[in-house]
């Protein structure tokens, strides 16, 4: 059976992006970019304000937001810079309930010659709670020159571990920044 190169191609696109557990959000665009920026200061790491609960975690989002900006072409200039980043962080901890199967592997257990779990006996409604953190790395880019905002960007992701909650932060900056670059570029 030969499939086309273009079917193909959307069913990897449809899996690679049914991975991502990032959501970007663009907002707040008072200004359309009218030249290009040369140079950046991130406010947070210039007045030492932590924006996370866990210093490691906000120095390496920093670090994150440094690198990929100068991988862009931009110098970091903390005396007279042409574009200004601050960020702030939202941390909501939650619980979500998780439905246990009374029934693994064979749906209702028709043909299993071991009907009768002894693990499930007796429970009728199997529901554990799960606890996660809801996460929003909120960052600004603030025109100085204008003093207006040429866009706020919002990553929001989930994180149920300190480990994965550090990767998840630092994924979240590189693909805000990687926004950034889309936004200017189209413009």
């Amino acid at each position: 059976m030969h499939r086309s190169p273009t079917l193909v191609l959307l069913i990897v696109a449809l899996l690679i992006s049914s991975c991502s557990s990032i959501e970007l959000f663009k907002e707040r665009t008072e200004i359309r970019p009218y030249k290009e920026y040369t140079s950046f200061v991130i406010v947070n790491k210039e007045v030492g304000s932590k924006s996370f609960s866990d210093e490691l975690i906000d120095a390496r989002v920093t670090n994150e937001l440094e690198v990929k900006m100068k991988a862009l072409g931009l110098t970091y200039n903390s005396e007279s810079p042409d574009l200004v980043i601050r960020y702030t962080s939202n941390e909501d901890p939650r619980q979500r309930e998780v439905y246990n199967n009374q029934f693994p592997m064979w749906g209702m257990r028709v043909w299993d010659p071991w009907m009768y779990d002894p693990r499930f006996m007796g429970r009728q409604n199997m529901v554990n709670t799960k606890s996660y953190e809801l996460l929003q790395l909120i960052v600004d880019f603030i025109d100085p020159k204008q003093d207006k905002m040429l866009m706020t960007i919002t990553a929001v992701s989930e994180a149920s571990s300190k480990k994965t909650k550090s990767k998840k932060l630092v994924k979240s900056a590189d693909k805000v920044i990687q926004a950034y670059k889309s936004h200017m570029e189209s413009n």
